[in-house]
């Protein structure tokens, strides 16, 4: 049967377009059989071309644990290992993609080559210009919506703009005083929405707390400064590039208050479920994965919540108005009130979870 955009979902249709320049013999894969993949996502096309000597780097849990789970080995990323071919599949963010192409340029192998693609609808022309300007000429097609883009590491490469779109990715403040860093949710503000629930806060949340889809730890850090009684508070966040920022903002938060809390950072889907157990939970759920609007995901922090809370629990949740959460909510609490309903958002209080 002949693939078509329409028999792919948008991953693996990018998937798909990265790889037809193997397909087309206008590139071959290493005779040493070692391909280095950044932003690795799963699906069949992978699994179909992958080998033992492939590595696969992915920042975002729940794909990382997809890869796993398909039998590809997963580092860390960050790695010095020098490869002949490094596949990546860029970000929308402009400022993250960059130090991605510049960080693929490091990992490549002398008259290695490294290859991309991007959706159309996702800035394919920017990205394939930010690689040629960083790495002189590339040759290209255009697949499955999506455009694929490539070039051959040689002297070409603008060693002065590497280093600086490497340092692009470095922890940076934000225009609220934040550090942060490019790509992750809000990276350059603070989100009205966490704003409006920190306005809702009540002082006396005590005990133990998590906060589930932390970014880089704006909640949590006001949780501190405006809940003395707080003595310990878990950030859980699925994105490994914003624990770093998160947990200097947290200590940053200890030091206002002038007392230590106890923190935890864990690199965790919420979805999955806890560890632990809380007396309060604050939320700002994800509730889209690219373009796609993905309600489950909300709902999903809900029931984790509702698992994870002591009898009296309480948790604090902020979300779009239009998001359909108040049956779930009904389902999982007895007690669900709208403390809040303001600038398209509302602000949630539910107690006493059950299953």
């Amino acid at each position: 049967m002949r693939v078509t955009p329409a028999l792919l979902s948008a991953a693996d249709a990018t998937l798909e377009a990265l790889f037809v320049p193997f397909a087309s013999g206008e590139l071959a894969l290493p005779v040493d059989g070692r391909v280095l993949f950044l932003r690795a996502r799963d699906g069949f096309r992978l699994r179909e071309m992958a080998r033992p000597g492939w590595v696969c780097e992915q920042s975002f849990k729940p794909f990382a644990d997809a890869l796993r789970r398909s039998g590809l080995s997963v580092a860390e990323p960050g790695g010095g290992e020098r490869f002949a071919c490094v596949l990546l599949l860029p970000p929308r963010q402009r400022d993250e993609a960059r130090a991605l192409f510049a960080h693929a340029l490091q990992r490549v192998a002398p008259g290695g080559v490294v290859l991309a693609a991007v959706p159309n609808a996702e800035g394919a022309k920017s990205a394939e210009s930010d690689l040629a300007q960083l790495a002189g000429p590339l040759r290209h097609l255009s697949k499955h919506k999506c455009r694929v883009f490539w070039t051959m590491a040689t002297h070409h490469v603008d060693l002065a703009l590497q280093e600086a779109w490497l340092a692009l990715d470095a922890v940076r403040r934000n225009e609220a005083g934040y550090l942060t860093r490019p790509g992750l949710f809000a990276w350059d503000r603070v989100d009205a929405a966490s704003a409006l629930l920190v306005a809702q806060l009540p002082a006396d949340l005590v005990g133990r707390v998590a906060d589930l889809g932390a970014g880089y730890g704006y909640l949590s850090a006001q949780v501190v400064k405006r809940c003395p009684g707080v003595g310990a508070i878990d950030l859980y966040e699925a994105e490994a590039r914003a624990l770093e920022p998160a947990r200097l903002n947290l200590e940053q938060a200890c030091r206002e208050r002038g007392a230590a809390v106890e923190g935890a950072l864990h690199w965790h889907d919420v979805t999955q479920g806890l560890p632990h157990r809380y007396d309060a939970i604050v939320s700002n759920p994800p509730f889209h994965q690219g373009r796609a609007d993905l309600p489950e995901l909300g709902r999903a922090f809900i029931r984790a919540a509702a698992d994870a809370l002591r009898p009296q629990g309480r948790l604090w949740l902020v979300a779009n108005r239009h998001l359909p959460y108040e049956a779930t909510l009904a389902s999982r609490f007895e007690q669900v009130r709208t403390v809040a309903d303001q600038e398209g958002f509302k602000v949630i209080e539910a107690r006493g979870g059950h299953a």
